[in-house]
């Protein structure tokens, strides 16, 4: 079985969409999911299957729509895509505030690419692999980079800060090593 983190975009953020993280559970276990656990309350959540990252999306996504009033896009990384994704991560000698260091992940296998987007310093973007990196040292919130990247045409994913994706890889080592134990 190989550890996979779901990451769905929108889930309990800005408060318009509500979603129990023990009602998701759940909804991932009828799934067809092992090892179901979920990190904070913004739909991360960690399985184990031997099924493919995109199938896995697809299935979430669906699964969701039927259990709740949202069908929100999911994005789905191995252990040690995530992983990738940590050693991939720029502008961490800027500083060392884990909430001005984002993230987006896009779906699908296509390389990333950086969005024609006005980039004003000391906001920094930046493409590797399968993701944008951001770089936001007055806060996402204040964020005119965040702002623009969210209007118009821009690349559909779900962003998490360094903290969480630092936390989920942790989470994934732990859950790799029980079910490798068990």
């Amino acid at each position: 079985m190989t550890v996979l983190v779901a990451l769905l975009r929108g889930v309990n953020v800005g408060g318009a969409t509500r979603v129990p993280m023990a009602d998701l559970r759940r909804v991932v276990a009828d799934a067809g999911y092992g090892d179901v656990r979920t990190h904070l309350n913004s739909g991360n959540v960690l399985l184990t299957s031997d099924d493919d990252p995109a199938r896995v999306a697809r299935t979430l996504r669906d699964a969701c729509a039927a259990a709740f009033p949202v069908q929100p896009d999911v994005v789905v990384r191995t252990r040690d895509e995530l992983h990738a994704v940590l050693a991939a991560w720029p502008f961490l000698d800027r500083d060392d505030d884990p909430t001005h260091h984002h993230v987006v992940l896009l779906p699908g296998d296509a390389p990333a690419r950086v969005p024609d987007v006005p980039v004003e310093p000391p906001e920094d973007l930046a493409a590797a692999g399968r993701e944008l990196y951001l770089h936001l040292p007055h806060g996402v919130g204040r964020s005119r980079l965040a702002a623009r990247l969210t209007t118009g045409a821009r690349p559909v994913g779900t962003a998490r800060n360094l903290r969480t994706v630092t936390a989920l890889a942790a989470l994934a080592d732990e859950l790799d090593a029980t079910t490798r134990a068990g």
